[in-house]
């Protein structure tokens, strides 16, 4: 589209300076590089996209749609009354020049999933463009509709809300001429006065639907019935519907087709692939096809993935598409990863792009030159532009042949990315950091929804400090803090400095705060800009005395929890310290409410809140200036807004534990492991040391390798936990080993190499807390080192 023609399109004027075809359209000024056709939008969401603009503007974007003038010379700028609305109108003008099919999808859970799993299988029939990722937003929404190109055959999107009055915008911007209702859960209840008026919000998506595949075995169902009418292609596992469906432990049954599958049959991954399999017959594919889909589905994990690799290196995952919009969005995660400063594109030939290969493969070229990328190019295609790219990149014509001379990759952030055909799982195999069959999967998107919850209860001028101490609750500091600081939050927090140093060695440059300083560690402060809690007459004395360049500090004032911190006596002597080091920078003031979950201890709350201001004050008045206050914690930040102050301190709600229960928060961590072996034994054979585990039937135990060095409790053992096994809990026999751990499986049909569940949905870090005495806190922080971490992106 012409820049000038965005103008009639949303009926406001614009100044241009030089007319041209905009071909991107972002609201991030992080992925954008300075290419021709570029246009920046500046939206104002949780940040304000216009602070930003000029950032945009230095990386060589001249085309901005902006409610605001600013100033950007030689630039052609779009003035609107709300840029969100004008990118919606945009997109949905845009949109009415296809005739394909698009496949709207909206539900409560399983969104993605069905979007990627539908688009796996409907490619071996079709063309397919789709939303990257979870790309389900007000703002995702359109900015994936424009990625459609005249050479595709069919489209694929899907809508997500949050409250009333959302799914209208995004419906007219998809306009589906097909739908997909996954089902009806209790994801942002908050946003809806009730279940009834969320599901009534979330059916708008389909007014221009002709066909709505829905399972009709649910208490909804009637609803959605009353709303879509003779639109409805039902399934059914148990009442009569247009499709029969038979589930088992291997495969699904649509009416007279059985179609394998070799992957964890849980009934929600049953429930998603039966959309998929009725929507494909209803497109059109044969049972061979759709056969063919769901094969590739279970070859190729359906996500973004970051893992340790060989040799100090990070892989980032993405092999199960190689989409040019998928790319853009796989570099912005590599981007927001500093661990390792080189950075290393593998990427195979872009197939069905739209575009001549030289400008397909130029704009990339361009992309990788803006970001210092380095490139391994795999495929003939890509290779026979090779001139396009820089004189160390590497090219093979297949994968065999990058197999055979890999290159030693040392250090590297390494994203690698693919068309299926080229399986590039096969590298990252042999780049792979081994394990020994445990994982601890970590989801980034579960941590930024976390993250927005409490933000979203936040004033614009709060600040937000995050902890990460014990290794980010156990989820991994450097991975964690890196998407942290992708995000902008405002400080870290760490437990002992050598956590800070890690930080600031691994690419971390937003400020950090020591929760607890070694008092012989103060002249490594102002080598690594670090900010120190003070929080004795002591302690800030040697830090005196042992720095010449102080550093900034946070005073801890103790009102009640009688752990660390000042007590109001002691002010007087602090104030006179203070004043005698007027070159001290005190940057923070703050205390720790202890019960902040607790509605019995209200009062108690309030009582050390007075005493904190008073104690601000008093320190306040002595200093002639007012530094940042903080007290609240996650619990805190939900309950008690009027102590909120200038900062705010998050720790374990970012990871989805809310002890006040009013926010909806997505737990972000499963702990896996695998089925080493399976031993049938006789009633009354015994199990493990101790002969703790006595059968009082005939049995088939699986030992999974997993123990209490991994972070397995002891106390689990002997029946008191249990474990998922293809959607069973099966509980645990005998004593719990240093590395492996006995699960009775004689109820379940299993098999060696089947995936263990230890935590997740199903049991629960709760479930585990519970069973053994303790807080999930414990649970989240026990998890070993030695257990391999995956940070997955849906």
């Amino acid at each position: 589209m012409l820049f000038s023609e965005l103008a009639r399109i949303v009926n406001e004027d614009a100044h241009v300076v030089q007319d041209g075809d905009i071909t991107t359209f972002s609201t991030d000024s992080r992925t954008l590089f300075g290419r021709k056709g570029e246009a920046f939008v500046a939206i104002k969401a949780q940040r304000d996209g216009h602070d930003f603009a000029m950032d945009a503007w230095k990386r060589g974007v001249r085309y901005f749609i902006l409610e605001k003038e600013l100033p950007l010379p030689e630039s052609n700028t779009l003035i609107v009354s709300n840029t969100l609305r004008a990118l919606q109108h945009i997109a949905r003008f845009y949109r009415q020049s296809f005739q394909i099919p698009v496949i709207g999808i909206t539900g409560s859970n399983g969104k993605t999933t069905v979007k990627e799993w539908l688009s796996t299988i409907l490619s071996e029939k079709y063309f397919v463009v789709k939303s990257p990722k979870s790309y389900n937003s007000q703002i995702g929404v359109p900015l994936s509709v424009l990625e459609m190109r005249q050479n595709h055959e069919l489209g694929i999107f899907e809508a997500g809300i949050s409250k009333v009055g959302e799914m209208q915008s995004v419906a007219h911007v998809i306009a589906p001429t097909f739908g997909i209702f996954t089902n009806l859960g209790e994801a942002h209840n908050d946003g809806f006065s009730s279940k009834k008026e969320k599901l009534s919000e979330k059916l708008q998506l389909f007014e221009s639907s002709k066909k709505v595949v829905c399972r009709s075995d649910t208490p909804y169902f009637k609803q959605i019935e009353e709303a879509l009418g003779e639109k409805i292609i039902s399934w059914s596992k148990e009442t009569q519907a247009d499709y029969q469906v038979k589930w088992g432990v291997h495969s699904i049954q649509v009416q007279d087709f059985e179609f394998k599958i070799n992957f964890e049959g849980y009934p929600h991954q049953l429930e998603n692939l039966t959309h998929c399999v009725v929507a494909a017959i209803e497109l059109g594919l044969s049972p061979m096809q759709i056969q063919q889909g769901i094969d590739q589905i279970q070859g190729v994990p359906m996500r973004l993935e970051l893992k340790k690799g060989v040799n100090g290196c990070y892989l980032l995952d993405d092999t199960y598409n190689n989409d040019e919009l998928g790319l853009k969005v796989a570099i912005e995660y590599l981007e927001s990863q500093k661990q390792n400063e080189q950075r290393t594109l593998i990427l195979s030939d872009i197939l069905h792009a739209g575009k001549p290969g030289e400008m397909l493969y130029g704009q990339i070229a361009d992309l990788l030159r803006a970001k210092n990328i380095r490139l391994v190019g795999v495929g003939t295609g890509i290779s026979s532009v090779a001139h396009l790219f820089g004189e160390n990149d590497l090219f093979f014509d297949t994968t065999e042949d990058l197999i055979e001379h890999l290159p030693l990759f040392q250090n590297e952030m390494i994203l690698i990315k693919g068309a299926r055909n080229f399986a590039l799982e096969r590298v990252v195999k042999l780049l792979e950091e081994k394990n020994h069959g445990t994982v601890l999967e970590v989801n980034f998107e579960a941590l930024r929804h976390n993250l927005n919850a409490y933000q979203a209860l936040l004033k614009k001028q709060t600040r937000l400090m995050v902890m990460v101490k014990a290794n980010a609750y156990g989820s991994g500091i450097l991975e964690v803090s890196n998407f942290l600081q992708h995000q902008q939050v405002d400080l870290l927090g760490v437990a002992y400095l050598d956590e800070a140093i890690e930080l600031r060695k691994h690419g971390i440059t937003i400020p950090i705060m020591i929760m607890n300083p070694y008092i012989e560690s103060f002249e490594q402060f102002e080598r690594f800009d670090l900010q120190a809690e003070i929080f004795s007459l002591s302690h800030f004395k040697r830090m005196i005395r042992d720095t010449q360049r102080h550093p900034k500090i946070h005073l801890k004032i103790d009102t009640g929890m009688h752990r660390l911190g000042f007590g109001l006596d002691e002010l007087p002597t602090l104030i006179k310290t203070l004043q005698e080091n007027p070159n001290v920078e005190v940057a923070g003031i703050f205390t720790h409410f202890s019960s902040a979950d607790d509605p019995s201890e209200d009062d108690f709350t309030n009582k050390q809140a007075a005493i904190f201001e008073q104690a601000f004050q008093l320190l306040c008045d002595a200093l002639g200036y007012e530094p940042v206050r903080h007290a609240c914690n996650s619990s805190g930040i939900a309950r008690w807004p009027q102590y909120h102050y200038e900062m705010v301190r998050l720790g374990i709600g970012l990871h989805g534990f809310d002890p006040t229960q009013k926010l909806a928060l997505r737990h972000t961590s499963q702990l896996k492991t695998i089925i080493s072996q399976i031993q049938e034994l006789e009633a009354g054979a015994t199990v493990g040391y101790g002969r703790k585990g006595l059968l009082k039937r005939a049995s088939r135990i699986a030992v999974i390798p997993i123990g209490y060095e991994d972070g397995y409790a002891r106390v689990f053992g002997n029946g008191s936990a249990k474990v998922s096994v293809n959607g069973s809990l099966c509980p645990t026999i005998g004593n719990v080993c240093m590395d492996m751990t006995m699960v009775d499986v004689t109820d379940v049909d299993a098999k060696e190499g089947d995936t263990v569940i230890v935590f997740g949905t199903k049991p629960s870090i709760k479930d585990l807390a519970s069973w053994s005495g303790t807080i999930p806190y414990e649970i989240l922080t026990n998890v070993s080192n030695r257990v391999k971490r995956i940070f997955i992106s849906e």
